[in-house]
């Protein structure tokens, strides 16, 4: 696959949450009224339109890139728009409300393993519609939303399109926007009410294997841990058939794999980091996504695409908070010649 650009849009636009992280390396996690050490604490960003974006400046998308969602009026909200406006991404859709705070999460990452758990405060997020949003006037070429089931008012139903996230897609896409959405890795049993409406009118869904499995039913990591290639594929495809016009990205610890709307199979493996070099594990599905958005954002081959993704997740793992790890392009790229790819995901036919 291909995406050569068809129109004269240019640039990404990424809608969602915008967080900050409280990042706590903790020594382990605690049972219920015991005690866990915080080694170490820092704070970083969080959410898809955040933590997208700012990866791609530091990649070094050569197009526009700007933001749309809501912050507090308060100084994390000012911290945001202020670092998005020094690395030149466009906050005319990025407000500041009074009516709730900024949103935060609490993110305890084990020290051992990277394992990270979210103590999550919605915040502004909630509160976001996108009615602001006149997608005919936007130069846009690619509409980024996450997280869906994170985003109160636009995970709320809509009789015409199923949800409101739904509607607001099908808008970006009338407008001649391709659309993209990032999913939230939730304990729940809302998937099928809320993300699969919007699946209808999205270009590229880009998930991980517990997003996709919840979504579809599939169960793709077995009772070891292990990844079940077959299941992965039926849920790729299942993914299509409810409605995504292009392509399925499901990407994982193990690395990707991409199906289009032709049925092509494409498959990245990870890259062989040593243990002590991932410092954690937060944000690496948006810097995977990043880098597949670039990609595809300038019309590579899909599996340039994938090893993007997979170089940029990389970097992210070399730091504990989201975003803070991000290299340029051609940095992340290097990480695979230091590393090279595992053996081969692909099975034998």
């Amino acid at each position: 696959m291909s995406a050569k650009p068809t129109t004269n849009r240019k640039g990404l636009m990424a809608g969602g949450n915008w967080i900050i992280d409280q990042v706590k390396l903790i020594d382990v996690y605690p049972q219920r009224e015991q005690l866990a050490n915080i080694r170490r604490q820092s704070e970083g960003t969080g959410g898809a339109a955040y933590n997208v974006l700012l990866d791609l400046a530091v990649l070094g998308a050569p197009f526009p890139l700007m933001a749309a969602g809501l912050v507090g009026k308060d100084p994390l909200g000012d911290r945001i728009l202020a670092d998005c406006r020094q690395r030149r991404i466009d906050t005319k859709h990025l407000k500041a409300t009074p009516a709730a705070p900024t949103s935060y999460t609490d993110v305890m990452t084990e020290a051992d393993n990277g394992r990270r758990t979210f103590f999550h405060m919605r915040g502004a997020n909630a509160l976001w519609k996108g009615e602001d949003l006149d997608f005919e006037k936007t130069k846009a070429r690619i509409f980024h939303l996450g997280y869906l089931l994170l985003l109160d008012e636009l995970d709320k139903p809509e009789k015409t399109h199923g949800t409101r996230a739904a509607a607001l897609l099908a808008d970006a896409q009338a407008a001649g926007l391709r659309t993209s959405v990032d999913v939230v890795s939730e304990d729940s049993d809302r998937f099928t009410q809320i993300v699969a409406p919007a699946l209808k009118y999205v270009d590229y869904c880009i998930l991980n294997e517990i997003e996709a499995s919840k979504t579809t039913g599939f169960k793709i990591r077995q009772a070891d841990g292990t990844l079940d290639t077959v299941s992965l594929r039926h849920a790729a495809g299942a993914l299509l058939q409810m409605g995504v016009k292009e392509l399925v990205i499901v990407h994982f610890a193990e690395g990707a794999f991409a199906r289009t709307r032709k049925g092509d199979d494409h498959w990245q493996s990870a890259l062989n980091l040593p243990a002590k070099y991932i410092a954690g594990t937060a944000g690496a599905g948006d810097a995977f996504c990043a880098g597949a958005l670039l990609g595809l954002h300038e019309g590579w081959d899909l599996k340039r695409c994938l090893m993007a993704g997979v170089c940029a997740a990389s970097a992210s793992l070399a730091h504990p908070t989201c975003t803070a790890g991000m290299k340029p392009l051609a940095a992340c790229l290097e990480l695979a010649k230091k590393y090279k790819p595992r053996p081969s995901l692909e099975p034998a036919d």
